[in-house]
């Protein structure tokens, strides 16, 4: 079951096992220019005029007309590995993280990227990547491991952590110190003194926990298997849940902007927002688009979503107004 569990948590979206490993068709680069919508998608993000995802066999898509066009960025070496997370570091440097302890780093905005770190003995995947801010990067995955940066990801060295080898999915904290790390079997770990030290929370959840976002200092959301989301008005010393009406799992977020909440997304084309104070405003599910797992506003006002079936532009009024 260990097992099981591991290997969907590693592409986050997985619906089945078979899906996750059954054979692909290699995709060529006019493909990924054409139709990114026939690639599995784990992470994108916004940056200045361009969108950055990341998913199946080693893609990574860039679009500089918002989601409209895509091409496929330089990869060197390109292994066809999963990418499952990525993370910009400032307007032109951006690290991804995925299978095989598989680290990339570029520094003109995703056109190119570089190998930083790969390990095929251990072949076990990241699962997220975290900037602290300076220098420092964190990067985490299955089984405990954690990962930190001191140099904008360029070089790395393992940190232990005492969370009993289980995976850690996600990661959220601000300049003011406060940090929270939380992974499988309802793991939370939480940091005041900007990640010196680790404090285990008391368990008030026994499923997987897929993502955490700090609200305010003392506002924190976290969420993952069958629905679950919890709201912490005090820094995760209690948990209040919310109840979203369904129980599909979720697993991936967008802030809003203005301090408009926050948008999670997960499997079943499903969606949740939440207002500024954690509070439900509406949980629903669009059409067609299968196991969603990340989100991100394109000025503020455009939404794309991307998942199982590649990246989708809300154009029509349903999404639209959830990026409001």
């Amino acid at each position: 079951m260990r097992a099981l569990i591991g290997y969907l948590v590693c592409l986050i979206v997985a619906a089945t096992i078979a899906f996750t490993f059954s054979a692909h068709k290699p995709v060529s680069d006019e493909t990924a220019q054409l139709r990114p919508d026939r690639l599995q998608i784990n992470g994108m993000l916004y940056l200045d005029q361009r969108v950055v995802a990341v998913g199946e066999r080693g893609n990574i898509l860039l679009s500089d007309d918002q989601g409209g066009t895509w091409q496929s960025a330089a990869v060197t070496p390109q292994r066809d590995l999963t990418l499952t997370a990525l993370v910009a570091l400032d307007d032109k440097s951006l690290l991804a993280v995925g299978h095989d302890g598989w680290i990339l780093r570029s520094v003109d905005a995703g056109a190119n990227w570089a190998e930083v770190r790969y390990d095929a003995d251990v072949a076990e995947p990241l699962l997220g990547i975290w900037n602290a801010g300076g220098k420092q990067v964190l990067a985490f995955g299955s089984f405990g491991k954690f990962y930190q940066s001191n140099d904008d990801g360029r070089t790395w060295q393992a940190s232990a952590l005492e969370v009993d080898s289980a995976h850690l999915n996600g990661m959220d904290g601000g300049a003011d110190g406060r940090r929270m790390l939380v992974g499988e079997q309802g793991l939370v770990m939480r940091s005041d003194d900007a990640g010196r030290t680790w404090h285990k929370l008391p368990a008030f959840y026994n499923g997987s926990l897929f993502g955490v976002v700090r609200l305010s200092p003392d506002r924190w959301v976290t969420y993952g298997m069958r629905g679950h989301v919890f709201v912490s008005q005090n820094f995760g010393q209690t948990w209040a849940p919310v109840n979203v009406g369904n129980q599909l799992p979720l697993y991936g977020h967008v802030l809003l902007p203005n301090g408009g909440g926050l948008l999670i997304v997960g499997a079943g084309s499903s969606m949740v927002r939440l207002d500024g104070n954690g509070h439900l405003l509406n949980a629903t599910r669009l059409s067609g688009l299968g196991t969603l797992t990340s989100a991100v506003l394109v000025n503020a006002r455009r939404l794309l979503v991307g998942g199982e079936r590649g990246v989708f532009q809300g154009t029509d009024g349903s999404v639209a107004a959830l990026g409001q």
